[in-house]
């Protein structure tokens, strides 16, 4: 009875405990049940109210701006912190669609934004690791990437899961997943699929196979450990085999394709690191330019597409043979070099060597050396001479070439310019001093031209440089011609096409097309032709004098790297006196290159050779590599262009069987009769000049002379240093045409005269009649009196020398008396008749009729 009443009791207790505790769990199921209520209804919409708008996981801004070559081939992309590249959804390949989403999120299609059950999993850590992890749908993920921070909290998972409700909500599926593949990582800076398809792979997103998709697609889980350019570059291969296994489980790939897939990836070749970076220097031009149009923001965040002009095939040529060439030449302390490759019409740059390796340090690959201030030696030298051509000056003109003192400015030392070869060569025409890159001549063209006239012919031709001003006439003298100015490659190269493209100025041109993110053109650019700034006929006489391999013969040899076979190419080399600059600028119609070799320290060459070494090997290869495809074109000569024989000496017109040669000259400039390559009539006794009665007498033989005089224009004291130049070289010649005599034969008066009419003991003139004299002397005559019959009927101060007369019947004597400059006086008197014989009974009174 005892045992039964405890038992019921303990019943009874027991029943109202679970009671009790029934009633406690319904009162905390009522309470969770509350605070989920009061948290969907007041917390959630609270907290809504603070997060960012789900329509900001559209991105407008924040995309690079891609640079593309002439034909869209990518060079480099400019971006602010992240490099983003957006690609449309259709251009994205199944396979990579299929590998995102296996390994991601397999139920993305399925799911409104979050994955209940991946959710738990990721809370679940907040227990075990002490901070929630993983667990996200590609929803979630690109809310992270876009909207929110990357802070690992369970305040953020929320946030995280009402913007994702709401962006599932908004947009499709499909725009979801672009939305992910355009802002995921992919390491380092690189954010969207295209840009990392572009980098590891060097191609398109719409081009990458199974094995490519599939590494990508693994990688955004965690760049730094997946990447193939990170500490573990064999970490993406383990990484990639699950994607693929994902991939076979979920029945997007068949186990043969798996493993056809495998058996590459322990081989997988990527892309060099940094090999997204093409033309650096160019790209780095490109830049600023844009930069100045367009401001830094919208070049780094804008998202813009720009064509250049760049031909990145011939830009990996050119690149190629510089490093090769240097290489050859690092020995003579030659160990940087440049080039740049214009469109010689249009002036479109389609190569940009900056140096030989933008990345090697050693000695600041990084500096653009296409672009940076050289002095150009003489490569400098045909705007001097087509400066002379439009000062009337001809391809035929002889100057001296000899030892020559030049003033060298105020306070300044004298100037003692010599030739490359160290040697002298006397009498020289334009197109041979050019064409050997003489620096006597040279400098005498330019003392005869002036200083600021070739400066601004070289300015009006795009050497910027150099303008025409007072600051730069105050710091450069005769030296310019010898590039003692400093230039830029790039606008010498251009100044060069506009001989070659027959007279129009070039201005340097990178960009042809800009459009914006969406495909808008904000600019394109039609290249062609700038103003005139030669006449064609003095831009083609400059040509055909760079082109002329017999022109250049003397100083350069026959087969030099200069002279391209099968084709007419312009070119000219320069070197500083000092060896720290070697230039080589030439090209055709089609196609002008420069190039520059020397050391970015500016420390001089070792050795180094015009024509044979430094510069002019680059030139050689790479204009035979941009004129590769193109036809043998010629310079187009002008209408205004005519050819003559000219002496070989002198240059002035061809005569009396003398040794010739052809010459081009402008219309209106043909060549004059010679007054320096001449015959003299010598006397045959004493080899002196013959006197007019020597002449007369028939005592003379003509004999060959160079009678050579030069004014001096640059004096500043009176002395005329150019003749003194020339007289010195004389000394030292052999050839004794060089010597013409300047003194007359004998003592004779050199000074004659006669009657051509009437002659003397005419009989029967008329009683009016003309008298006509003609007197000789050696120099210029300045009086002649004429008398009859002792009376004065006129004096003459030059010729002709003739007058009517009228004189009374009769005899009488004509008289004639001339001076010349040299105050020789001679007379001539002869005896006439006026309707009666010469020798009648004289007329007892003179009688000229007045």
């Amino acid at each position: 009875m005892f045992l039964y009443m405890w038992r019921e009791r303990r019943r009874r207790l027991l029943g109202v405990d679970k009671s009790k505790r029934m009633v406690k769990l319904a009162k905390f199921a009522f309470l969770g049940i509350l605070i989920i209520f009061l948290f969907l209804v007041i917390v959630f919409p609270l907290m809504a109210l603070t997060l960012p708008s789900p329509d900001r996981v559209v991105r407008r801004e924040g995309f690079s701006t891609k640079i593309l070559d002439r034909n869209g081939k990518a060079l480099y992309d400019i971006f602010e912190d992240e490099r983003r590249t957006p690609v449309d959804i259709k251009d994205v390949p199944l396979y990579l669609k299929q590998a995102t989403i296996a390994i991601e999120d397999k139920n993305f299609y399925k799911h409104t934004g979050f994955d209940i059950f991946g959710t738990i999993r990721g809370l679940s850590r907040l227990f075990t690791r002490g901070y929630a992890q993983g667990g996200s749908t590609l929803t979630q993920q690109l809310v992270k990437n876009v909207l929110l921070s990357s802070e690992r909290s369970v305040t953020r998972k929320i946030k995280e899961f009402i913007l994702a409700v709401q962006i599932e909500r908004k947009y499709s599926k499909d725009q979801i997943l672009q939305m992910y593949l355009n802002e995921a990582p992919y390491g380092g800076n690189m954010r969207g699929v295209e840009t990392a398809s572009e980098t590891y792979f060097g191609k398109k997103t719409k081009d990458l196979n199974l094995i490519e998709s599939a590494i990508l697609a693994g990688i955004p889980q965690l760049p730094s450990k997946y990447s193939p350019y990170s500490s573990t570059p064999e970490a993406f291969i383990e990484r990639t085999k699950n994607v693929l296994r994902r991939m076979r489980e979920d029945g997007h790939i068949t186990k043969d394709q798996e493993e056809a897939a495998l058996s590459e990836l322990s081989n997988f070749k990527f892309a060099p690191k940094g090999s997204t970076f093409k033309a650096p220097h160019f790209v780095q031009y490109v830049q600023k330019i844009l930069e100045e149009r367009y401001g830094e923001r919208v070049i780094e965040q804008g998202g813009l597409r720009v064509t250049t002009t760049l031909d990145l095939d011939l830009q990996e040529k050119a690149q190629n043979i510089v490093f090769e060439e240097i290489a050859k030449v690092e020995s003579q302390r030659i160990t940087n070099g440049g080039a740049v490759v214009l469109n010689s019409e249009t002036g479109e740059i389609l190569a940009m060597v900056g140096s030989k390796q933008f990345d090697d340090p050693n000695y600041d690959g990084q500096v653009n050396v296409v672009t940076a201030l050289r002095q150009p030696g003489s490569s400098f030298k045909p705007f001097t001479y087509v400066t002379a051509l439009k000062e009337g000056y001809t391809a035929s003109h002889m100057i001296m070439d000899v030892a020559t003192t030049f003033p060298g400015g105020a306070g300044q030392p004298d100037y003692n310019p010599v030739n490359y070869d160290g040697k002298y060569r006397g009498p020289v025409q334009m197109r041979y001093a050019l064409g050997n890159s003489l620096n006597i001549p040279a400098v005498k063209f330019i003392a005869l031209v002036g200083i600021k006239d070739v400066l601004e012919t070289a300015h009006s031709m795009g050497i910027n440089s150099l303008p025409p001003t007072k600051e730069t006439l105050s710091r450069v003298g005769l030296s310019l011609t010898l590039g003692g100015g400093e230039v830029k490659l790039l606008e010498l190269t251009g100044g060069y096409s506009s001989f070659f493209n027959g007279g129009t100025k070039v201005e340097p041109l990178a960009i042809l097309k800009v459009e914006d993110s969406k495909g808008r053109k904000l600019e394109e650019i039609n290249p062609k032709r700038g103003k005139r700034v030669l006449s064609e006929e003095q831009a083609f006489i400059i040509s055909d004098i760079l082109a002329d391999n017999n022109a250049r013969k003397d100083v350069f040899g026959p087969n030099s790297l200069l002279n391209i076979t099968g084709r007419r190419v312009a070119v000219k080399t320069g070197t500083t006196n000092d060896k720290r600059d070697n230039w080589t600028v030439g090209g055709t119609p089609q196609r002008t290159v420069g190039v520059w070799v020397g050391n970015n320290d500016n420390s001089p060459m070792l050795n180094v050779a015009s024509g044979v070494s430094g510069a002019s090997p680059i030139w050689r290869r790479i204009i035979l590599e941009s004129l590769s495809g193109l036809p043998a074109v010629d310079f187009n000569k002008p209408e205004g262009i005519v050819a003559y024989e000219v002496d070989a000496i002198s240059g002035k017109k061809a005569h009396d069987g003398f040794p010739s040669r052809p010459e081009i000259f402008i219309k209106g400039m043909e060549p004059e009769d010679d007054n320096i390559h001449v015959y003299l009539d010598i006397c045959k006794s004493d080899g002196k000049l013959a006197t007019p009665a020597d002449i007369a007498s028939g005592n003379y033989e003509k004999k060959e002379f160079i009678k050579i005089k030069e004014e001096d224009p640059v004096s500043t004291d009176g002395k005329n240093r150019w003749m003194e130049a020339i007289l010195n070289w004389i000394n030292g010649q052999l050839d004794p045409r060089y010597r013409p005599p300047s003194d007359y034969c004998g003592t004779s008066n050199p000074l004659s005269i006669e009657f051509v009419n009437p002659k003397d003991r005419t009989s029967n003139l008329p009683n009016t009649f003309n008298v006509e004299i003609k007197a000789f002397s050696v120099t210029d005559i300045v009086s002649l009196e004429l008398e009859a019959d002792g009376l004065k009927v006129r004096s003459f101060t030059n010729p002709p020398f003739k007058h009517e007369l009228t004189l009374s019947d009769g005899t009488h004597k004509l008289k004639a008396i001339a001076k010349d400059k040299n105050g020789n006086i001679s007379d001539r008197i002869i005896d006439i008749g006026v309707n009666t014989n010469w020798d009648a009974s004289p007329t007892p009174t003179p009688s000229p009729i007045p």
